[in-house]
């Protein structure tokens, strides 16, 4: 995974990323990423692009799943 928050612009429908809930504290080691694919993406935000998943998530991104 890489370190850099990816912008909304370069999301897209399909793409596995790791997001955040907005009521979760994204600074957390014990925090559990949700990891899933983009079902919408909604816009920018300074706590990273806010999307939603295909599994209904909404949260914030921090960074894309590449494959391995």
């Amino acid at each position: 995974m890489s370190n850099e928050r990816p912008t909304a612009d370069e999301l897209r429908h399909g793409i596995t990323v790791e997001l955040v809930q907005g009521d979760q504290d994204v600074q957390s080691e014990d925090r559990e990423p949700i990891i899933g694919e983009i079902g919408t993406v909604y816009e920018d935000d300074p706590a990273g692009p806010k999307v939603e998943l295909k599994n209904g998530a909404v949260g914030h991104v921090q960074s894309v799943v590449h494959d391995k």
